[in-house]
């Protein structure tokens, strides 16, 4: 069906899960997999599961290391459920009180996940882990977590350090986060619209970036600016807090630099991240020569910040909700028809929730629910680039699909291949889109796709950047707004150059942006840069041999879990120390600035 201007759009149905947040099903559940974390927690007590270092491998210890897993295993199940069904209410609406309290006390119980978590890794630190793999059925199932397990306990406090590190977290890190998640969710921005005074959500302010209006955007940017600046104070308290956690942590863990624990965490090591990101600063000249083309296009001297999701093409379609359903569904069958039926049943199931709101949070996400059924965020505005992060979205969903036949701790799956099937699922729709463009549409597809890939390149660059400075900096005490607004138009000036106006910069980017208060991932920024790439790089390997494409690329969104990015790269073909690969990736973009610029030309 297609939606008119007139109709809702679609929110996600939550009760094939349970009838509501105050049913007997819900609260029984609730109840039972907090009792079974206290369950396991003595389980790991009767069974001595903490750092030992005179333990034998004998039979006792093999039965043991099999226990663990199938009861950790079977308690993570239910607990993601529980956690992703009342994140969903949270999310959509982070005033209601009753979501925010269930998921207070599931937050207690991640303390007692990670609490677990790190016992298991300290007792797996003390055996001899390639004896147990090839001893234990279960442990082969599990051989790269336990590797790694071993590896990470190297880097582990003592057990009652590790333990208070945990519960702190939740009055710690974790409160500072859910502080910046509710009080931007809920920031109403005065703005002018149509001669009037009107207060909207944060999410449809930042939205009118892409009105073709340029009174409209600049308004909409000083509005923004203004909003962040009322509650700068807050925010940057809690990102102050939030670094300083992390770096204390980091240093008793004997990490040499935050950075050192987020590399391990993603699963590469620093000559990966060096050969992608001096690839991506060889290529900044190329994404300049694109926003110079863009402000042509506009009409102007110099792009100001407002300008930089500003539609261009002009007369493109107007890609209503259930426009953007049925094409996807119909490019996503041509691809693969397992891939096509997925995505017709995430929406005739009602995965989705695309409406923006008072309350709801900005941007888009897709969350694991329960085995190969995920739920999906988006805040939809009738755009191409609006489709795409739809198409984007749904890929993550079909990664879980593709997860969902390992167990939860074999689902892990570092950030640096978390975007794999999202980009991939992003450039199937979007090439198909630009097959039958019209020269607009081909520009607003184009500048659509460009102005994502600036962002993770361009801009994801400057708040790593951001982030390296505040640490750096942060180490010796905390830092003022004034100080965090400085740090943030610097990075900005050193990535973007001169092609936008100094004057118009973002100095709050830091408080827009939740991937910087987070406790438990630090520089959540460069793994998006890496998914892009490495998303790219599978498109052209699909392109140069498609019939043998689809099986291999559904076994390593399988195998996400089960290897390393470089492992897994290596087995289609890539070498990810290499630049030459990251390289071949940026051409593919280059060769759409390349285009985009000859059509402007050519106007």
């Amino acid at each position: 069906m297609t939606l008119s201007v007139r109709e809702t759009l679609p929110h996600w149905d939550m009760t094939p899960v349970y009838p509501a947040l105050d049913s007997p099903e819900f609260d029984h559940d609730l109840v039972a997999v907090r009792q079974a974390f206290d369950d396991v927690i003595a389980l790991f007590d009767r069974l001595g599961i903490d750092r030992r270092d005179d333990q034998v491998m004998d039979d006792n210890t093999i039965a043991t290391f099999d226990t663990i897993i199938t009861s950790l295993n079977d308690v993570l199940e239910r607990f993601a459920t529980l956690r992703a069904y009342v994140y969903s209410f949270v999310a959509t609406d982070s005033r209601n009180d009753q979501a925010q309290a269930a998921l207070s006390l599931l937050m207690q119980d991640s303390v007692k996940l990670t609490q677990l978590s790190k016992r298991l890794t300290a007792w797996l630190g003390g055996l001899d882990v390639e004896t147990l793999i090839q001893r234990s059925t279960i442990a082969r199932d599990h051989a790269y977590l336990v590797r790694r397990a071993a590896e990470e306990a190297r880097h582990l406090m003592s057990p009652a350090e590790e333990e208070l590190a945990a519960e702190l977290d939740v009055s710690g890190g974790i409160a500072w986060a859910r502080l910046h998640q509710n009080l931007t969710s809920q920031i109403l921005v005065p703005v002018e619209r149509d001669g009037q005074m009107v207060e909207l959500p944060m999410s449809q302010v930042r939205n009118l970036a892409r009105d073709p209006d340029r009174a409209v955007r600049r308004h909409a940017h000083e509005a923004e600016l203004a909003a962040w600046e009322r509650a700068a104070l807050p925010l940057a308290a809690a990102l102050n807090s939030i670094k300083g956690q992390v770096l204390t942590l980091s240093r008793r863990r004997r990490w040499a630099t935050p950075l050192d624990a987020a590399l391990f965490d993603n699963g590469i090591d620093r000559a990966t991240l060096d050969a992608m990101m001096n690839a991506a600063r060889e290529f900044f000249p190329d994404f300049q020569r694109y926003l110079r083309t863009k402000a042509r296009l506009l009409g102007v001297e110099r792009l100001a910040w407002y300008d930089l999701f500003a539609p261009v093409g002009g007369g493109g379609r107007s890609w209503q909700f259930g426009d953007a359903e049925t094409f996807i569904v119909t490019q996503f069958t041509r691809y693969s028809p397992r891939l096509g039926e997925f995505a017709a049943r995430a929406f005739r199931e009602r995965w989705i929730d695309a409406e923006p709101r008072a309350g709801k949070v900005g941007g888009a996400f897709c969350m694991s629910l329960r085995r190969d059924e995920s739920r999906i965020l988006v805040n939809h505005d009738s755009t191409a680039d609006s489709m795409f992060t739809l198409a984007h979205e749904l890929g993550h969903a079909y990664h879980n699909l593709n997860l969902a036949q390992h167990t939860m701790l074999n689902r892990d799956t570092p950030m640096t291949l978390a975007e794999t099937a999202s980009i991939f699922c992003e450039t199937i729709v979007r090439n198909a889109a630009l097959q039958d463009a019209t020269r607009d549409e081909t520009l607003e597809i184009l500048e659509a796709f460009l102005s994502g890939a600036c962002q993770v390149v361009v801009d994801i660059t400057s708040r790593f950047l951001f982030e390296t400075a505040l640490f750096e900096q942060r180490a010796a005490r905390d830092l003022s707004v004034s100080e965090l607004c400085a740090l943030m138009t610097d990075a900005q000036k050193r990535t973007y150059g001169d092609v936008l106006d100094e004057q118009t910069l973002h100095p709050f980017m830091w408080a827009v942006k939740g991937h910087y208060y987070s406790s438990g991932f630090s520089f959540y920024n460069y793994p998006y840069m890496f998914g892009l790439l490495f998303g790219l790089g599978l498109y052209a390997e699909y392109q140069r041999a498609p019939d043998e494409f689809q099986e291999r690329y559904d076994d390593l969104l399988a195998s996400t879990g089960l290897a390393s990015p470089l492992e897994l790269a290596a087995r289609m073909g890539f070498d990810l120390h290499e630049p030459a690969f990251w390289r071949a990736s940026l051409e593919v973009i280059r060769n759409d600035i390349d285009r985009f610029e000859a059509l402007a030309e050519a106007s």
